[in-house]
């Protein structure tokens, strides 16, 4: 099989490699894969910016979805021809997540997906929906399960104000979640063109925060005095605005940093009585709650740009330069090389 590696840092590093076939042990599935999607993540490790001392070489990326080709002989929830996403950390099935299980991201700590056969655990993959694509579902592991966990998680979005931040991913996960969910949603963006896609989307109101950089009191004026949840992907750089977005009571559900930025002021936090919750992505039991609120409802994740296997470099330089709306993804071809 052919398989994506990063032998060193640098995204001109990339490089495809002829590898044995993997073989499932007896609480395993192998999975051809067929779709695989990029994170923020994933850019940061392919540079060494996310863990430099990462062992190399490493097999990047977490999201894929594919068929199941064959199954050890102590599986009896799958079978070959099954349709599955893998989750974004193989050892967290449900409950707080754990030490352990923050070890098992695929494409970290562990190799990922970005080849044409992955072994995986029996519960570290998940039926996926049937209404939608590979490639559909290849977006859902990471940026879909994280939207979903800082929604649902403690939180009821129904009739509540949410505030997302930029087009990316997670965000436009949590745009479309929040709006199916029965909240009122609130947009920003550096890009009027891409706020005009968020409101065709389903999106309340859109700022763009280069020409209102003072969007925290945009969002206060359109909420009645503050948002009830802001699903917070800037970091350090944004924080404190979305402090002062927040009504009294809020919610920030913190899940990136792609704003930059270090120092943080948590007086204001503690003056409106706020709340700061940690969002990594989420456990198996999520996902498959997410996969059923999908096909309930019928949602199709969006999708920005598709790249072949072959040009697998090309989609991480696609998403380093920032001008997606949505999910990248790669495509593998229909009939293995």
């Amino acid at each position: 099989m052919q398989a994506w590696i990063i032998p060193a840092f640098g995204l001109d590093k990339l490089a495809c490699e002829e590898r044995s076939d993997p073989v499932p042990g007896p609480d395993e599935v192998l999975v051809r894969v067929r779709a695989v999607s990029l994170n923020y993540r994933d850019l940061l490790i392919a540079k060494g910016q996310y863990n430099p001392r990462m062992s190399l070489p490493r097999v990047p990326c977490s999201d894929a979805a594919g068929e199941v080709v064959a199954v050890g002989n102590k599986v009896h929830s799958l079978m070959p021809g099954d349709l599955v996403a893998g989750c974004f950390f193989q050892n967290w099935d449900e409950g707080p997540i754990t030490d352990a299980a923050g070890k098992s991201a695929l494409g970290g700590d562990i190799d990922g997906v970005l080849a044409e056969l992955v072994v995986f655990r029996e519960w570290g993959v998940v039926p996926v929906p049937s209404h939608l694509s590979y490639e559909e579902a290849a977006t859902l592991p990471c940026a879909a399960v994280t939207a979903w966990n800082a929604l649902t998680n403690g939180f009821n979005p129904a009739g509540k104000t949410v505030l997302v931040q930029g087009t990316g991913g997670v965000s436009i996960f949590a745009l479309q979640f929040a709006k199916a969910l029965g909240a009122t949603v609130l947009a920003t963006s550096s890009s009027d063109e891409k706020l005009a896609k968020a409101l065709a989307l389903g999106a309340d109101a859109g700022v763009n925060y280069k020409s209102t950089p003072d969007w925290d009191k945009w969002a206060k004026q359109q909420s009645d005095g503050g948002v009830d949840l802001v699903v917070e992907v800037g970091g350090a750089g944004t924080l404190d605005k979305s402090v002062k977005a927040i009504k009294p009571g809020g919610r920030i559900a913190l899940i990136g940093v792609l704003a930059g930025g270090t120092a943080f002021n948590p007086l204001p936090l503690m003056m409106k009585s706020g709340t700061v919750q940690g969002i990594f992505v989420g456990s198996r039991t999520m996902f498959t709650a997410m996969n059923r609120f999908l096909a309930d409802k019928q949602l199709h994740p969006t999708i920005d740009r598709k790249f072949p296997f072959a040009d697998a470099p090309a989609a991480f330089r696609h998403l380093d330069a920032a001008g997606h709306f949505g999910k990248v993804v790669i495509q593998f071809p229909e009939t293995p090389v």
